[in-house]
C-alpha cells in the first residue's frame, strides 16, 4: 500500500507535467480545444435541405494574417491535418427535432424536409452538440452556418476546383504537396482568365439579383475548406456550396487530393437530385477523373446537364480524354475541351445563351 501511494505521488507531477507542454504546443501550433462544432455551407429547396459539418476534439484557429514565408504556411497547413473528431457524438439542428450521430471521423450531415419554405438565398442555420437524444439535452457546444436556397434559375453549375480553376498539380502528389506546403490561400493563382467565365456563369440568363448557383466537388479533403474558401474569395469567384472529400489525419496528408472519386460522383448525384428540374454545366479537367465521372453523369442523368467543360492540363491524358469528349457529345450535350479560359468563356457565350 504505502509503494503504492508513493507511485501514485510520485506520477502526479509527470501527468501535470505531461499536460502542461501539450498545452504549450497546441498553443504554439495554434490549435484549440474542443468541442468545436463546425457547420459547412448547406444547399436546399423550397421543400427539403442539406446541412453537414464535423465536431472536433481539437481544431485549427483561423489564420490571422499570410506571410510569403515558407516555415509559416507550412506550420499553417500541417494545422488543418492535426484536427482530433468526435465520433458517436449526438447533434442537433438547432431549433427543430431533428437529431443525428457523427461517424468515426467526427462528421455528421441532416438531409430532410422543411415545414415552411425559406426565403431565397442564404439562410442561417444552427447546429448544437448536446449531452444526449433528450429533447432537453444540454447544449455542449453551437456551430453557426449558411444554407443556400437558389433561386429559380435556368442553369446551375457544378465545378471541380484543383487544376480546374486553382493551378494545383494534382496529376504530380509530390508538386501538389509541395505547393501546399509552401504556398497559402493568397499566394496561389487561379488559370488565367478562369474568374472572368466564372463570374459570367454566375450571372448568365439570370443577373446579378438572381446569381445561378454554384457547387464546387473536389477530392480535396475537409481539412482544406478553411484555405479553399479564403483562396475563392481573395479572387471573386462565384459564393457557393463546398462539397469536398473525407477528412484526412497528418500521417495521411501524402495522400491529399487522392480520395476515392466514386464519393464524387455521389456527392454530384446527391445535387442533381436535390434540384431535379434543374439544368446544370459541369466544370472539370482532365488531370484525374473528372472527365469519367462526368460522363457517367450524363448517362445516368440524361437531360440535366447541359454542357460540360474540361481543361486541358494533364498532356499524356489528352487522347483518352478526347475520347470521352466524344462520347459526350454524341450523346447530345455540348462539351468543351480547352486549353485557355477564354476559349471556354467564347463557348459558354455562344452556347449557353441561345
Amino acid at each position: 500500500m504505502e509503494q503504492t501511494a508513493k507511485q501514485n505521488s510520485t506520477d502526479k507531477p509527470k501527468r501535470a507535467q505531461s499536460g502542461h507542454w501539450k498545452d504549450t504546443f497546441l498553443s504554439w501550433m495554434r490549435l484549440t480545444q474542443g468541442p468545436i462544432v463546425r457547420v459547412y455551407r448547406g444547399f436546399g429547396s423550397q421543400t427539403h435541405q442539406v446541412v453537414q459539418g464535423h465536431v472536433f476534439a481539437r481544431g485549427p484557429m483561423p489564420r490571422r494574417s499570410y506571410s510569403p514565408n515558407v516555415w509559416t504556411n507550412t506550420l499553417a497547413l500541417l494545422r488543418l491535418f492535426m484536427v482530433k473528431p468526435m465520433p458517436g457524438v449526438t447533434v442537433r439542428l438547432a431549433g427543430t427535432d431533428q437529431v443525428t450521430t457523427t461517424d468515426a471521423d467526427g462528421f455528421f450531415r441532416f438531409d430532410y424536409p422543411v415545414e415552411r419554405a425559406p426565403e431565397y438565398g442564404w439562410n442561417p442555420v444552427a447546429v448544437e452538440l448536446v449531452a444526449d437524444q433528450t429533447p432537453h439535452a444540454a447544449v455542449l457546444a453551437t456551430g453557426r452556418g449558411r444554407v443556400l436556397i437558389p433561386h429559380p434559375t435556368q442553369y446551375g453549375f457544378i465545378s471541380d476546383i484543383d487544376d480546374t480553376f486553382l493551378i494545383s498539380h494534382s496529376a504530380t502528389i509530390w508538386k501538389r504537396l509541395q505547393v501546399l506546403l509552401t504556398e497559402n490561400a493568397q499566394s496561389r493563382d487561379p488559370f488565367e482568365g478562369v474568374v472572368n467565365h466564372y463570374q459570367f456563369l454566375a450571372n448568365v440568363c439570370s443577373g446579378e439579383e438572381r446569381p445561378n448557383p454554384f457547387f464546387y466537388v473536389s477530392s480535396s479533403e475537409w481539412n482544406l475548406y478553411d484555405y479553399i474558401l479564403t483562396f475563392s474569395e481573395e479572387h471573386q469567384l462565384p459564393e457557393g456550396v463546398y462539397l469536398l472529400g473525407q477528412l484526412k489525419q497528418l500521417s495521411q496528408l501524402w495522400k491529399t487530393g487522392q480520395g476515392k472519386h466514386f464519393t464524387k460522383l455521389d456527392r454530384i448525384a446527391r445535387i442533381l437530385t436535390a434540384f431535379p428540374d434543374q439544368q446544370f454545366v459541369l466544370l472539370g479537367d482532365d488531370t484525374q477523373a473528372d472527365p469519367t465521372i462526368y460522363r457517367d453523369v450524363v448517362k445516368h442523368y440524361p437531360g440535366q446537364i447541359r454542357a460540360v467543360y474540361l481543361r486541358q492540363v494533364h498532356t499524356p491524358h489528352h487522347g483518352r480524354t478526347q475520347a470521352i469528349v466524344d462520347e459526350i457529345q454524341a450523346a447530345g450535350v455540348p462539351c468543351c475541351y480547352f486549353k485557355h479560359s477564354s476559349d471556354a468563356l467564347s463557348h459558354s457565350k455562344d452556347e449557353l445563351t441561345k
